[in-house]
């Protein structure tokens, strides 16, 4: 800002002190950086008195309270007058006082220079007038630095233009000298078009990515100058995928080694951070997936890493996870194998039998009856990670799986009556074990109780019978003695099955007086056969699904009938199965008087 001062000379008095003519437009403060160059116009004004335009007119700059009739200027016109040597050369008036100019330009600027300047007019005999406190100088350290303007990315093999630009810059100054340095180019010096910027163009290569280019500004001969450095941003495809992981929720990170696809292993219930970070340029855009599922993307413009919480892990979070990145150039990505570790769950037992249909899942403490002779397959399933170490044991020994390769399965081919009993299934594991247990019982194919339950019942059944009529016979009178006896030997098959009770019942003989007629072998009888006599003749292939006493083999027909005189009195006991058939209703022998027993079995 340029003021009118109004300066009375204190060292010349008289009228001229008191002529208000006499006046100076000039900055009050100018600052300048150390070692620039600045131009402080100035005008002035005086009365036209004592002088004519072939006049000269000399001006001069000095310091605060110097004495203008003896000691030197910093800057003057008048060739007769010597200047300070510490300004010589440095300090210049390049206004003419002649012309009402007092304009001064001050060229690297030192510390030295700083003060109040006064300035000095002469012309002709009337016009010798100092105006003091012209203004005062201010050097300050050089802290200003140019301005680069460069793209922000760079494509490589694209010529790209990049601009210096220094706004300092005066009237009469010396122009600043510009150059640029950076592996990217060969260092030279370039003479800037306009004196405040500087103009550069090069072709990036992608090596020259994060190198400087540096632009210098000089503005003297000792050396001083400004000078930007920027760092080249040449674009390139994302590289350097890194992955890293924090678990239970610390700040610890670790990153996760190059090469192979990595794998974690995390227990259940754990928290999880997964965090992503790329190289790339411009940044690229990152998102995790998992398997083909996005879970979630950052922004080209947001943070260059992107985080992926998982608070408790479960089962269903294992899989691939994915981190890729991408932008305009390229993309790549990386990849973590997630394994969440589990002790078995869900134990239990599949059944299947001959056609491999599975008939049902059983739980801990189930009962499960099978047939005998029947095939049948165990299964034991869980689910577990890792995988479990299964095993079969039945009375606290332990099995041999069938297949070898596969212990959860247990093949019975041929179910047994010694097969009943309890079988467990162990599924071990380092987070935890579990069993299932179940109870096989084995039943025949009729009927609904196990052999060993079958025959004790049997065998106390015959023992009854037996009982019973050996008593009945036992207290039978014998009438007659037979002049052979009889072996009898009873016997009984397998095949029968329990019967619901058993009745024993006397019943009376034929008349005495038809114990003596001869039995006539051919006639049938309506009493069962004795015991070592002929059978009855039944249907062949004849199912008989109640009976417990078979005959013997008949004897030879050639053996010689017995004597009526050496005969006993027979005692029979009949044995009815209400199950079978009924038979033809047959005769007794003539002359034969029977007391016999009759046991019924319903």
């Amino acid at each position: 800002m340029l003021l009118p001062l109004l300066l009375l000379s204190s060292l010349l008095g008289g009228p001229q002190a008191m002529d208000g003519s006499f006046s100076i437009q000039v900055q009050r403060s100018v600052t300048v950086p150390e070692g620039l160059c600045v131009s402080v116009p100035c005008n002035l004004s005086y009365p036209r008195r004592d002088w004519t335009e072939s006049t000269p007119a000399y001006g001069y700059w000095f310091r605060e309270r110097a004495e203008t009739s003896k000691d030197a200027p910093v800057a003057t016109n008048n060739p007769n007058r010597e200047v300070d040597m510490s300004t010589r050369d440095r300090f210049q008036l390049t206004g003419d006082p002649g012309r009402g100019s007092c304009s001064l330009v001050i060229r690297d600027a030192q510390m030295q220079d700083m003060g109040v300047y006064l300035f000095r007019v002469e012309r002709g005999s009337y016009v010798k007038f100092n105006f003091l406190n012209a203004f005062h100088l201010n050097v300050i350290a050089l802290t200003q630095k140019p301005d680069v303007y460069i793209p922000e990315t760079l494509e490589p093999g694209r010529p790209v233009t990049v601009i210096c630009v220094f706004n300092w810059a005066f009237e009469n100054c010396p122009l600043p000298s510009f150059s640029w340095t950076g592996a990217a180019l060969s260092s030279r010096r370039t003479r800037p078009s306009s004196p405040h910027f500087s103009v550069l163009s090069f072709t990036p290569r992608p090596q020259d990515h994060d190198t400087d280019l540096t632009c210098h500004v000089d503005f003297s001969r000792t050396g001083v100058s400004a000078q930007r450095t920027v760092q080249l941003r040449v674009a390139y495809a994302p590289r350097d995928v890194v992955i890293s992981i924090s678990r239970d929720n610390t700040p610890a990170l670790e990153p996760q080694p190059q090469g192979n696809v990595p794998h974690l292993e995390a227990q259940k219930g754990q928290f999880l951070r997964l965090l992503c970070a790329a190289d790339s340029q411009p940044p690229a855009t990152l998102s995790w997936v998992l398997q083909d599922r996005v879970l979630s993307w950052s922004h080209p413009w947001g943070p260059r890493t992107l985080g992926l919480e998982l608070p408790r892990v479960k089962a269903g979070d294992s899989g691939r996870y994915t981190c890729r990145a991408e932008n305009r150039l390229g993309s790549q990505q990386r990849a973590l194998d997630l394994s969440v570790q589990y002790p078995p769950e869900n134990l239990r037992v599949t059944v299947s039998q001959a056609n491999r249909t599975v008939l049902e899942n059983l739980g801990n403490g189930t009962s499960l009856p099978v047939l005998e002779g029947q095939s049948l397959r165990l299964a034991c399933v869980t689910h577990s990670s890792p995988p479990a170490r299964l095993s079969w044991t039945r009375r606290g020994q332990t099995l041999s799986p069938s297949p070898p390769s596969d212990p959860s399965f247990l093949e019975l081919p041929r179910v047994q009556m010694e097969h009943e009993g309890e079988f467990t299934c162990h599924a071990q594991h380092p987070l935890g074990s579990q069993h299932v247990s179940l109870s096989l019982s084995v039943h025949y194919k009729k009927g609904l109780v196990s052999k060993e339950f079958f025959i004790g019942v049997v065998l106390g059944v015959m023992s009854v019978a037996l009982l019973l009529c050996l008593s009945q016979i036992i207290m039978k009178i014998p009438l007659k003695k037979q002049t052979q006896a009889e072996t009898l030997r009873p016997g009984f098959s397998r095949h029968s099955t329990i019967l619901d009770y058993i009745n024993v019942v006397p019943k009376a003989g034929p008349p005495a007086q038809n114990r003596n007629e001869k039995a006539t072998s051919s006639s049938p009888s309506r009493t069962p056969p004795l015991p070592g006599a002929p059978c009855p003749e039944s249907k062949k292939n004849q199912k008989k699904p109640y009976l417990l006493f078979s005959c013997p083999e008949p004897k030879s027909s050639t053996q010689a009938p017995e004597s009526q005189e050496s005969r006993e009195e027979l005692h029979y006991a009949t044995l009815n199965f209400p199950g079978l058939r009924p038979r033809p209703e047959t005769q007794m022998p003539k002359g034969t008087q029977a007391d016999y027993t009759e046991v019924k079995f319903h």
